[in-house]
């Protein structure tokens, strides 16, 4: 008796997990713009758009995101070690965070290096539909709201900065690195303000736009590319373990290289050698 009441029980757990993965798919898809409400509207958005779902049931994007009408004044470059240095408005409480993270929030390239360089396979600012806004973006409107014009004045749009394919010859380092629209957006990654991520917020934040969600993208930021960050510490070691290796020798993980660029930071003598300080190498 036990055995089969077992049985049953393992049959009705599965019954009801088929019927809980159906209803997931099965939730109809908002025909609304703006930011989901739920986690299963915005799973649905992202399902009908094909997208990966790195994290399923996917994390809601950050709400009552606000945009500062004044404009701060343009990043600062330190002579010595190309290191920028960004200003806060002073005008929130919100800024006492800011103000505190922008003392270690020094990305050492502009927008425009990031670009020229060889960035994201060629496709970021591609034509895209966003799960978050639930809208369609055409890649040269965004251009438009994003970039200054001279930053890309010169280079070929429909290869190195508008491409639907990812083409790893067009990466500095050549190689790929680097998640899905899917997978930022189902990780909760990205606000409608910036739909299509962390690198177009830097854009509008280098050309002096200030927003409630400066703090969580400059966190971002500093998680990875910061000086106690993950990527950057990791090629540092990496570096630092090779004998005889300089701070710019690109045979060292290319990948984390690339990677780092599209966060703008480059690994300098500098660099290098304050994290060597730091970790006592």
């Amino acid at each position: 008796v036990n055995q089969l009441m077992e049985q049953w029980k393992s049959i009705a757990a599965k019954q009801e997990a088929t019927e809980r993965k159906a209803a997931k798919s099965k939730a109809p898809p908002s025909s609304s713009n703006g930011p989901p409400s739920t986690p299963q509207e915005y799973r649905a958005r992202l399902v009908q758009q094909k997208k990966e779902l790195y994290k399923d049931p996917p994390v809601l994007p950050p709400t009552a995101v606000v945009v500062e009408t004044e404009r701060a004044p343009p990043p600062k470059r330190n002579k010595t070690t190309g290191a920028l240095s960004f200003q806060s408005l002073d005008k929130h409480d919100d800024d006492t965070a800011l103000q505190s993270m922008l003392q270690d929030f020094h990305p050492n390239l502009t927008p425009e290096q990031v670009l020229r360089a060889g960035s994201f396979g060629g496709t970021y600012f591609r034509s895209i539909s966003s799960a978050v806004t639930n809208q369609s973006y055409q890649a040269k409107t965004v251009l438009q709201d994003t970039v200054a014009p001279e930053w890309i004045d010169g280079l070929a749009a429909s290869t190195m900065l508008t491409s639907q394919t990812y083409r790893v010859h067009i990466n500095k380092y050549g190689v790929k690195c680097g998640g899905s629209l899917g997978m930022w957006e189902s990780s909760g990654w990205i606000t409608s303000l910036d739909p299509y991520g962390w690198f177009q917020w830097y854009c509008r934040f280098y050309q002096g736009r200030r927003s409630t969600d400066d703090v969580r993208q400059i966190s971002r930021w500093l998680k990875c590319a910061g000086p106690k960050g993950r990527f950057r510490s990791q090629l540092c070691n990496k570096i630092l373990a090779a004998p005889g290796a300089k701070h710019d020798d690109a045979s060292i993980s290319p990948v984390i290289r690339q990677t780092l660029l599209h966060w703008g930071l480059d690994i300098t003598a500098d660099i290098l050698q304050k994290h060597r300080k730091r970790v006592g190498r």
